[in-house]
């Protein structure tokens, strides 16, 4: 696709300086000209009117003095255009009164919390109810900060002996005391596929999932699969759907934890469903007349893809006729 990268978190050519990470990028945290983000348990923050503009604040803000974590040193994340450093600070010790921990945990988390030491206009929310408005550039940090962090949260423990790690390389690395083994962030990549036959594209829900929500199917890439197999291992499992010619179309960082999606177009060969309930709730094919009340919103049941998923960006293509 000649214009895949324009899908959200598709990257906003940040330069990442992998050269300077470590002493050099830690200096940088003390700097007048340096600047950072700030994430509460996963949940970036947002400035503005709808919260839709990444929260940008001096590194020396009282916020990262009082609720840092204690664990996790600030990330560096990169270069702006002007030479200067972009960081990315945990401030998950921060406890908000009256926090919902139900609701914190839902499949979509809809509350938002306020730190008394900022603007009003400044929350922390769920990056999924913003992502389809923020700027290419706040996206990519906002992406790329949520994942690292994750990421240092569920391996603060060497693999290969068991002892606590520490972090490394300004939060892109982490190195074990006792053994010496090094560890890198994780990527999990994901294909999610446009299964189509003749003018209908195949769509499924899980378990859990908003009423009415359909999306594409998709699944992990497993060890020594190419990306084709996985796909149509993938559809064949979850809805019994033979898939011949198979083409990469674009992808997305998705950092719901950390994987990387594989857009990918396939050709059904057959047309029966076979759900297995493990995997899906229900699976349909949808014609292209009929998504195009979905996505208009006028259609009773059906709702669209989440606006800045992958599998939005796909199907909006498709309907358009401009997957080339």
């Amino acid at each position: 696709m000649r214009h895949a990268e324009t899908v959200t978190f598709g990257g906003s050519a940040l330069n990442r300086a992998a050269e300077i990470r470590g002493s050099d990028a830690d200096a940088r945290v003390e700097r007048s000209d340096s600047r950072s983000i700030a994430l509460w348990r996963g949940k970036p923050l947002f400035c503005g009117e709808d919260c839709t503009k990444l929260a940008i604040l001096p590194t020396d803000h009282p916020l990262f003095h009082e609720a840092e974590s204690p664990r996790v040193p600030p990330i560096f994340l990169g270069l702006s255009e002007d030479g200067s450093a972009v960081f990315a600070h945990d401030v998950s010790a921060w406890t908000p009164p009256d926090v919902d921990e139900g609701k914190l945990g839902q499949f979509f988390d809809p509350t938002q919390q306020h730190h008394p030491a900022l603007p009003d206009d400044h929350l922390f929310a769920e990056l999924r109810s913003v992502m389809a408005q923020l700027s290419p550039r706040d996206a990519e940090l906002a992406a790329t900060a949520r994942s690292i962090f994750a990421w240092h949260r569920s391996h603060r423990f060497c693999s290969n002996c068991g002892e606590e790690s520490r972090m490394a390389q300004s939060g892109w690395q982490r190195n074990c005391p006792a053994c010496n083994t090094s560890h890198f962030p994780r990527t999990d990549p994901v294909v999610i596929m446009l299964i189509t036959k003749g003018n209908k594209v195949l769509m499924g829900r899980s378990p859990g999932w908003p009423a009415g929500m359909y999306s594409l199917l998709a699944g992990f890439v497993e060890p020594g699969e190419p990306i084709e197999a996985a796909v149509r291992r993938e559809v064949f499992e979850e809805a019994g759907i033979r898939v011949g010619a198979v083409s990469y179309l674009a992808s997305q960082p998705w950092p719901y934890p950390s994987s990387l999606m594989f857009g990918c177009a396939g050709q059904a060969l057959t047309e029966d469903i076979t759900l297995d309930p493990n995997e899906l709730e229900h699976a349909l094919w949808v014609s292209r007349e009929e998504m195009l009340t979905v996505f208009s919103g006028q259609h009773p049941t059906l709702k669209p893809s989440r606006k800045g998923a992958i599998a939005h960006f796909l199907i909006r293509n498709w309907l358009a006729d401009t997957l080339e």
